[in-house]
């Protein structure tokens, strides 16, 4: 049955009312929700809001470095130190390393360029920073429903956003109810604010709806693959941060490390690949098990014991390719309009921030008995903001590299180097970017293969070992939440003329090529193992890869991630 019969046998859908809907319980959703709460407090008013959160809790989904700059939650929450907000660990020391294969140069602390600098940041495990702040927003008074997934945006008469419904409970692989069938709800709201991270599902189409990247340039992402380990005493440098380019990327490929030393003898290090990569034969999760192989790597983590495992797509974030935010009835935070700076490798402050800025302009509209319109004072405090002008002097950063990395590292030395010294903030000069990522894979003929070394279970490991220790569920007997538009695509195009490039970019093993009975191959989709890291969506050559959302409650429970 379509989604369209059920309800029409099934329905009507039960309905709740709220001032405000959020979808999404990160960073900018819990902090929407806070900002519109204590607006409320101090106003003497009441403002109903409602967070829907697909991970089973919030925080459960939450995959970051992380590095935290304090300056958006320190204007959340002034007493964020005495409220508990653990943010524990200082950063206590920088190192900027250039690798070859087998040597590392290390950046004169005098010639590390501003965004390098952490100076007055915290190493933090982001998801157990949202289980902090999703306290503080029901402490407040917001209503967070853990484990329902927003799966339908909702339109009044005069095509405004309504609200969201969430998606049935209870269909079966054919489609069909089963017995465990419970129709989705309808949670509406006089404005629903979209916070689903990097390349949301309904914000993908509501960019669409309402050509919201319209005159923008085309949104430009990367993969990021992370790790958790537990480390020896002796290995441990509480604070210390180490960022690294060169090896093992390739001149044209953009990507690098990050190794964060946290409290308690744990270690975060992952690897960031930007998704316009062009050899198909490339796959970001062994490169990343080969960074863990160099010498000034390895010697953080050797002796210890890895214990957590994720990967997640961010956004590139210039303010070149950030589209409208706002619409009629709700608009866009944090990763689903694209603020990251990735210049800094950091976004859990710009996230915060942008959903401070929306709430507050929620907050006047619904004061002056506003609902459904435009929230044309979210983009202007945007334009006022720290935030703004934090982005506008990085926004070249990722462009400069798109040309070659050779280029990249030496403007980015002159825009974050040289002219800060020289007293200029923002770069004379602004790039533009005019193709999405997934236009620039190459032809598998035209390209190098690469021959990646063998898992050894102790420093390097296998997909699905890593997929195991993220705590990745999903129910099973489900609609594929990972939809083909033409299921001929993955052999007749993407397996002939790219080698199959989807069972190489997925960090999960999600999609396998495997034979039939008569020698022919098909595309196996193993959505039980997906991570939810949305780089299918994004890198798939012919964007037939469609990703839904799968039953609430589902994909990866991340512990101290």
């Amino acid at each position: 049955m379509t989604p369209a019969e059920i309800l029409a046998q099934f329905g009507p859908r039960e309905s709740m009312e709220y001032d405000v809907v959020i979808v999404g319980g990160g960073p900018a959703g819990l902090s929407t929700a806070i900002r519109l709460k204590q607006q409320a407090q101090a106003a003497g008013q009441d403002i109903s809001v409602v967070v829907l959160e697909k991970g089973s809790e919030p925080g459960a989904h939450i995959l970051s470095g992380a590095v935290m700059d304090p300056r958006a939650i320190t204007e959340l929450f002034p007493n964020w130190q005495e409220l508990g907000a653990p943010l524990n660990q200082a950063v206590s020391g920088d190192d900027v390393l250039f690798l070859s294969e087998t040597s590392a140069t290390r950046t004169p602390d005098w010639l590390v360029p501003r965004n390098f600098h952490n100076h007055g940041c915290y190493v933090v495990s982001l998801s157990n920073v949202v289980k902090w702040l999703a306290q503080q927003a029901e402490n407040l008074g917001v209503e967070i429903f853990p484990g329902f997934s927003a799966a339908e945006v909702l339109y009044d008469e005069q095509g405004h956003v309504k609200g969201v419904a969430t998606g049935n409970l209870g269909i079966g692989k054919d489609g069909e109810p089963t017995d465990n069938f419970q129709l989705g709800m309808e949670l509406l709201g006089k404005y629903t604010v979209f916070a689903e991270g990097a390349r949301g599902h309904l914000g993908k189409q509501l960019l669409a709806k309402y050509k919201l990247a319209e005159g923008k340039d085309p949104q430009s992402f990367a993969i990021g693959i992370k790790e958790l380990w537990e480390i020896p005493a002796d290995k441990a440098q509480p604070g210390k941060v180490v960022h690294t380019a060169g090896w093992p990327m390739a001149d044209d490929t953009f990507g690098g490390g990050f190794l964060y030393h946290l409290e308690g003898n744990k270690v975060t290090l992952g690897f960031v690949i930007g998704l316009d990569y062009s050899n198909p034969h490339l796959s970001p999760f062994e490169e990343m098990q080969r960074w863990k192989t160099h010498p000034a790597i390895r010697a953080h983590i050797d002796g210890g014991k890895r214990i957590g495992y994720g990967a997640r797509a961010i956004n590139n974030g210039t303010p070149q390719a950030l589209p409208k935010t706002v619409f009629p009835g709700g608009c866009l935070v944090g990763c689903d309009a694209g603020y990251l700076n990735a210049a800094r490798i950091k976004g859990s402050h710009a996230a915060i921030k942008s959903g401070m800025l929306a709430a507050e302009a929620i907050a006047s509209a619904l004061a002056e008995g506003r609902a459904h319109d435009e929230l044309s004072a979210y983009p202007a405090a945007f334009e006022a903001s720290w935030l703004n002008e934090e982005l506008q002097q990085s926004r070249n950063f990722k462009l400069w590299f798109k040309k070659s990395p050779l280029l990249g590292k030496l403007m980015a030395g002159v825009e974050q180097w040289l002219l800060p010294k020289l007293g200029v903030t923002n770069p004379p000069w602004t790039l533009h970017a005019s193709e999405p990522d997934h236009v620039k894979l190459k032809p598998a003929k035209d390209c190098q293969p690469i021959t990646y070394p063998k898992p050894d279970g102790k420093l390097t490991f296998d997909r699905l070992s890593s997929v195991f220790i993220s705590n990745t569920n999903h129910e099973e007997n489900q609609p594929a939440h990972l939809t083909l538009q033409d299921a001929s695509v993955p052999v007749a195009i993407n397996l002939a003329q790219f080698g199959g490039p989807e069972s190489r970019y997925c960090p999960a093993g999600v999609y396998e090529f495997v034979k039939n009975d008569d020698g022919s191959d098909r595309l196996q989709i193993n959505a039980q193992n997906c991570v939810h890291c949305k780089t299918c969506d994004i890198k798939d050559p012919t964007q037939n890869i469609n990703w839904v959302t799968p039953e609430g409650g589902g994909g990866p429970n991340y512990a101290g991630m």
